[in-house]
């Protein structure tokens, strides 16, 4: 007979391992391309020493010259609190107890449960990849006229029945998301919305990871650290690039990679770019070569490096990254968030019903900027 400690041990020996496999290997190509590590953690932090100026004691000399003088390296320590990430699954006890003599059936249930958990990461993950750590979800491009509705620039993260922070001027406000069309929403808020207007996650504002767009934002602080007069924490940028073309990835390559001295190894895009990528490719009369990725995604390339669409890359954007300077440091991996006793499952407090959390800290850090770039205004197919 299936009973909460046996779920409890399904849970811990054998779910465990399938979501922590899911998550790593299949939220999106460009999260499997930084490196997690948990070699820098403070406390509740991440500190990442970086050198950014080699010593200058090498030089060509006489043969009887002085040796060179070495200045020393020098460092500095990148710092970025651990942000919390919370994934649940939730099984009523109606649903359990129905369960209880069909093995199959509570293995169906559980099933069921995890799709949903890994899908729901799946897609906020993503999407913090792209963001600068507000917890923004979407932006009012326009004012509207009819009451609760707002046409936004990006409705990929929200859903109808979510609950969602509004900050409008200096007013805000917890409302649900009513209907969706395209990038038109429709929430229980009392007046229309304006253009400027943020969504966020309720209580997600300033929650979330810092996201590769973290380093474009021109911070005057950024892991901690001053960025006036620091040249190498600046990524190159160009924007209302309008027409894609060889050239001009190959300029934002060179400019990144002869800041650096590292070398791009990654292009992300909206999928208008990558189809007005495509395009230019047709017409210059070339091949489109695809390169498999690992997890096994496939992507088009441009010499060599893959050129991967999301649907959380921002319209007419590329990023050109030299991802071997990302690091997502982290407490731990994901981990059951369990009581003293070793319970997974409990009951959630005031419902008929057991809950489970799956949790992980951790954070981005980018070491090196200025091996990073964008192009923005790109015009789309």
């Amino acid at each position: 007979m299936i009973s909460v400690s046996s779920v409890n041990e399904a849970l811990k020996s054998f779910y465990l391992d399938v979501l922590i496999s899911q998550l790593n290997n299949s939220i999106s190509p460009l999260y499997k391309k930084f490196k997690a590590t948990e070699h820098f953690i403070t406390g509740k932090e991440a500190v990442k020493p970086v050198c950014f100026d080699l010593s200058s004691g090498i030089s060509a000399l006489d043969e009887y010259a002085n040796l060179p003088t070495a200045n020393g390296n020098k460092y500095v320590n990148l710092r970025a609190e651990l942000k919390n990430l919370y994934g649940t699954i939730e099984i009523t006890d109606k649903a359990l107890r129905a369960s209880a003599n069909t093995e199959g059936a509570v293995v169906n249930l559980l099933n069921a449960e995890m799709e949903g958990l890994i899908a729901s990461a799946k897609r906020r993950f993503s999407k913090m990849l792209y963001g600068d750590g507000s917890g923004k979800l979407a932006t009012v491009i326009k004012d509207c006229a009819e009451l609760g509705e707002a046409v936004v620039d990006d409705a990929s993260c929200l859903h109808v029945g979510m609950d969602i922070y509004v900050q409008e001027g200096p007013n805000s406000a917890v409302v649900k998301i009513v209907s969706i069309e395209g990038n038109r929403v429709i929430t229980t808020y009392n007046n229309s919305h304006c253009a400027g207007t943020f969504f966020y996650g309720k209580d997600s504002i300033d929650k979330d990871i810092f996201g590769i767009e973290t380093i474009f934002n021109n911070p005057e602080t950024l892991y901690g650290v001053s960025t006036a007069g620091k040249t190498w924490m600046k990524p190159y940028e160009e924007g209302s690039v309008g027409a894609i073309s060889d050239v001009k990835i190959q300029k934002a390559i060179d400019a990144a990679e002869s800041a650096s001295g590292g070398s791009i190894d990654f292009i992300t895009c909206s999928y208008g770019v990558r189809r007005a990528y495509q395009a230019y490719l047709e017409a210059t009369k070339r091949n489109i070569n695809p390169v498999e990725l690992e997890g096994g995604f496939k992507a088009i390339s441009y010499a060599g490096i893959p050129v991967v669409a999301d649907k959380y890359c921002p319209n007419g954007t590329m990023y050109l990254l030299d991802t071997k300077l990302f690091d997502l440091h982290q407490l731990c991996d994901w981990r059951w968030l369990d009581g003293d006793n070793g319970e997974i499952l409990k009951q959630i407090s005031g419902k008929a019903a057991y809950g489970a959390t799956l949790v992980k800290y951790a954070n981005l850090i980018c070491s090196l900027p200025c091996g990073q770039a964008k192009l923005s205004g790109l015009t789309e197919n």
